[in-house]
């Protein structure tokens, strides 16, 4: 007879499917995590340089922090394996549902504030954009309040989960997905509707106005709604309805902060939307006579000052920026950055007459001559 020996796993390593799959998940939310705050140094740092701070450069930092702050500790207690359910969870499963309600709320108030900027704060879309936003604080916060620890077996580290498994506790994400989509449904529409004056692929047009970034925290927070609502949990000890939250939670902070990045110009009240920024330069150029398109009579003289030629050439970096488009444009570049060259008049062949290389330049006429020859003129 040959002797068979089981082997008993700790409760540490004898996880339930579920469970499982949510430590799995939740290792690829903090690596997304660690990598997106690795990448977005730099840019925080351009960002930090800059001398004001509006709201939007506050909440970009406090966002920032507090998303660490949130799922660093909540991992450490989640992959405990030295925890207590009966003392050290039920003490602490307050943390998770409080601090996501904050990070929530700030991510809003940065839809809020973007898309109210983008309708030049018109009185209907700030309505209905703070309305979703004032339901969304309170639903979460009544939310809170029916979040309990999810008991496991001592040593499978702590979980918040709704109270018995109870379905309803999903509007404390519903209420945020109501106003993700509408924002992502208002920065569509807005930017479709640029296509009647400037004509770009769609692709061009995502990137540009940052639709990307609107449309993949919607799909997140979906995403997560579906589990709270659809997926049906096995005992009172399931997690299954939670899989998805952090990185429902996390995806949102970092696009949310990416939003307020490709913000053109200044942050201060929500910035403005980027086409009509350039339409307002490309305007303000097209009216200045060294600017023009090449369509004024050859032979006709211009005498221009020092000062006009100063203008001119703030007014080719305007148009230069309102007629291309560069990703790169963005809240942390400042404006004084932008640097133009005034082209240098050349001279055509055939005919002798002067004229720019590319169109546009300026012809300097010397009106008065001095010899020195016999010495510098003295004044008399």
């Amino acid at each position: 007879m040959s002797n068979t020996t089981t082997v008993t796993l700790p409760p540490s390593l004898d996880l339930p499917p579920h469970l499982s799959a949510q430590k799995y998940f939740f290792v690829c939310t903090l690596t997304v995590l660690a990598w997106d705050a690795l990448v977005l140094t730099p840019r925080s740092y351009k960002l930090g340089r800059l001398p004001k701070w509006p709201a939007l450069k506050f909440m970009y930092y406090f966002m920032q922090f507090w998303v660490l702050a949130d799922f660093v500790v909540t991992g450490v207690m989640f992959f405990s394996t030295t925890v207590i359910q009966d003392t050290d969870c039920v003490a602490f499963w307050p943390y998770e549902p409080i601090c996501t309600a904050i990070l929530l709320a700030v991510a809003s108030a940065v839809h809020v504030m973007r898309i109210s900027a983008i309708y030049d704060h018109v009185q209907n879309v700030r309505a209905t954009m703070w309305g979703l936003y004032a339901v969304q604080i309170v639903v979460t916060a009544i939310c809170c309040g029916f979040y309990r620890s999810v008991h496991l077996e001592d040593g499978q580290g702590c979980i918040a989960g709704p109270l018995n498994n109870a379905s309803w506790v999903g509007i404390y994400w519903l209420a945020p997905t109501l106003l993700y989509g509408t924002s992502f449904v208002f920065a569509a529409l807005r930017s479709i509707k640029t296509l009647e004056t400037r004509r770009v692929s769609y692709w061009r047009l995502m990137l540009r106005d940052g639709l990307n970034l609107y449309g993949a925290i919607l799909l997140v927070n979906l995403v997560n709604v579906f589990f709270y609502f659809i997926m049906t949990p096995t005992g009172p000890t399931d997690p299954i309805k939670t899989i998805v939250t952090s990185m429902a939670a996390v995806l949102t902070t970092t696009m949310s902060m990416r939003i307020i990045l490709s913000v053109r110009g200044d942050l201060a009240n929500g910035g403005t939307f980027s086409v009509s920024s350039h339409a307002a330069s490309s305007s303000g150029a097209n009216t200045h006579s060294l600017s023009g398109s090449g369509t004024r009579p050859r032979g006709v003289n211009h005498t221009f000052t020092l000062g006009d030629m100063r203008d001119a050439t703030v007014a080719v970096a305007a148009r230069k920026e309102g007629g291309e488009w560069d990703a790169d444009k963005s809240s942390v570049t400042p404006r004084e950055e932008t640097k133009a060259v005034l082209p240098i008049i050349g001279e055509d062949i055939d005919s002798g007459i002067p004229r720019a290389r590319t169109g546009l330049g300026v012809q300097i006429t010397v009106d008065q001559q001095v010899e020195y020859d016999d010495g510098f003129p003295t004044r008399k």
